[in-house]
Parts: C-alpha cells; structure tokens; sequence
C-alpha cells in the first residue's frame, strides 16, 4: 500500500500493553475530525462487514513490518460502542521487541488504520462527511507520532477526481513544511 494510493488513514492515541500484548482502540465512532477542509465521522458499525477479512498489523503502515493478522489469531479486531477495538500478541522479532519496549514506556504515538470506501460507504452533508461502510486493510501502531493529532489522517482520497490529487498534494506539503 503506497502512500499516494487511494488508502485513507486515520490516526488515535489509546494503547495498553500488558506481557506481549498491546491493546487499544484503532479508531472511535462519532468522534469529529477536522481533515483541512472538511469534517468527518465514523458511524457505529462502519467495520462490521470488514471484520470478515484478512486485517494486518503494521509498523507505521510498513508492509515489510508485519506484526500480525487476523488470518493468524495474533490480532483480534471487535466493534463495540466505543469503535474498532483491537488486541495483538506481538511477535518476538526487532519490530515486536521495538513496539513492545516503546509501549511499556509509554512513547508510542498511538493508532493509524488504513481503509479504502467502497461505492456508498460515505455519505456527504455539505463539508461533512460520514463514513458509514470502510474496506480496512491494515491497523498500524505509530511509533513516533502520528501526521496529524487525534483523529486527522495523513494521506486520504477525496471523491474521485481532482480535488482528491490537489488535497493529497497539499497534505504533502503540508507534512514536508512540519520538518523544514
């Protein structure tokens, strides 16, 4: 999954750590996000038809730093009324060891996922947007900090077309200005 792709991302501090497990949210329902242009929330049961398929864990959505999956039983992914509720036995491998020392000092910076909407997930209300139905790809825990606070996403499609290339593009910029 590369960056510019149509994957959105989202972004949540909440992680616990407990033996080789962490535990958290990956993202919470009717919570505003304020993504530079518009608003935007998940509505309750936005996950239940992905939850069927294979979700992986990532390192800072690295495809190279697999921590787990659904597919294996090493993460657990459940809806409840709170939002996407996770649990992941984290593996005995440099990224496993990293997340867990990083967790257990309290230095994560949190959640990220990484979805896509399928035709009529998302319903729009002038610059409002409700994400009603989400593809999930993969969960990430963020070791640094995430792009942008709370809930704002780093990269994300908006609609088709070319407003979704210029507000990535400006999301970009918007990142490369924060380090210069």
């Amino acid at each position: 999954m590369k960056a510019g792709g149509d994957i959105e991302r989202r972004s949540f501090i909440e992680i616990r750590s407990t033996g080789r497990r962490i535990e958290g949210y990956a993202a919470t329902f009717n919570s505003e996000a304020w993504t530079g242009g518009f608003v935007e929330t998940i509505a309750p049961g936005a996950f239940r038809e992905a939850l069927a398929g294979d979700i992986l864990a990532l390192l800072d959505h690295d495809l190279s730093r697999v921590l787990g999956r659904t597919k294996s039983g090493t993460l657990r992914l459940t809806e409840d009324g709170r939002g996407l509720a996770f649990s992941l036995d984290l593996p005995d491998t440099s990224a496993g060891r990293d997340v867990l020392a990083l967790a257990e000092r309290g230095d994560l910076g949190g959640m990220s996922f990484g979805f896509t909407v399928p035709k009529g997930g998302e319903s729009w209300q002038g610059d409002r947007r409700t994400l009603r139905t989400v593809a999930l790809k993969e969960i990430s825990v963020v070791s640094a900090w995430p792009a942008y606070p709370d809930t704002e996403i780093a990269l994300r499609a908006l609609r088709n077309g070319s407003n979704a290339e210029r507000r990535r593009r400006a999301l970009i910029l918007a990142e490369a200005n924060k380090w210069a």
